[in-house]
């Protein structure tokens, strides 16, 4: 066994720690970044109209995916965030291209939303 097998486990065991930092990291989330509450809340009160409103399994898994988009690049945006902001407080141009960058994806994940939506639920 390796030395990574000896700290992560192995089999029902590392599912099972994988788990429980998907729970810190997802509670973390919320209880710290504004966006991802919203965003959440956002897919909480869609989710059901996205199961309504698609005539298809293939529209709902559309509408729903692309919920389940956002929250994932909001996830990733807000790691990012995490690191820069760990490596230290000083302002750096590639710290902040970084978070920019970040936001652009972000931005890029509602915008794929509002099209997903869009073509749909109208076209």
């Amino acid at each position: 066994m390796s030395e990574q097998e000896k700290v992560n486990g192995t089999g029902l065991a590392r599912i099972v720690r994988a788990m429980r930092c998907t729970g810190v990291g997802l509670a973390a989330a919320y209880r710290n970044e504004e966006a991802f509450r919203q965003e959440v809340l956002a897919c909480l009160a869609l989710l059901p109209v996205a199961c309504w409103l698609g005539h298809s399994s293939v529209e709902r898994a559309l509408l729903v995916g692309s919920l389940i988009l956002l929250l994932i690049v909001e996830l990733l945006n807000t790691a990012v965030e995490v690191v820069v902001n760990r490596i230290g407080p000083e302002r750096h141009e590639l710290s902040g291209l970084a978070k920019d960058l970040g936001s652009a994806a972000v931005f890029m994940a509602i915008v794929h939303v509002v099209v997903v939506w869009s073509l749909v639920l109208f076209f």
